[in-house]
């Protein structure tokens, strides 16, 4: 995607392919969480859309809070699974430029990093 916006997507690192069916969650931090918007990830571990459309992304901080807890227990089978909810924290510091930030999260361990 190019373009000023936000989008994430999922990878399963353990498995090595997409994470489907994640529940995503987008908070404007300020003095409250605004909830922007809530996706699940699809076939391709990405939203459908993008989080935050072209020419809508704001200077500011915000979340993505995914719910991974269901993915890993129905993959696993433990009960519950390791980790419950990721939450990525990050500063959007220019509005013009895309912002992508994929979860890279496996059973046991995740990472991010600021993507193209």
């Amino acid at each position: 995607m190019s373009g000023a916006g936000l989008s994430t997507h999922v990878l399963d690192t353990a498995r090595g392919r997409p994470a489907a069916g994640i529940g995503v969650q987008l908070f404007r931090v300020g003095q409250d969480h605004e909830l922007l918007r809530e996706a699940v990830t699809n076939a391709d571990g990405r939203t459908d859309e993008p989080l935050i459309a072209r020419g809508a992304l704001k200077v500011g901080t915000y979340e993505l809070v995914f719910t991974v807890a269901p993915y890993f227990a129905d993959l696993t089978g433990d009960a519950p699974p390791f980790l419950d909810v990721v939450t990525l924290r990050f500063t959007v510091a220019d509005a013009g430029a895309h912002y992508h930030v994929p979860l890279l999260v496996s059973p046991w361990a995740y990472s991010t990093y600021r993507g193209s």
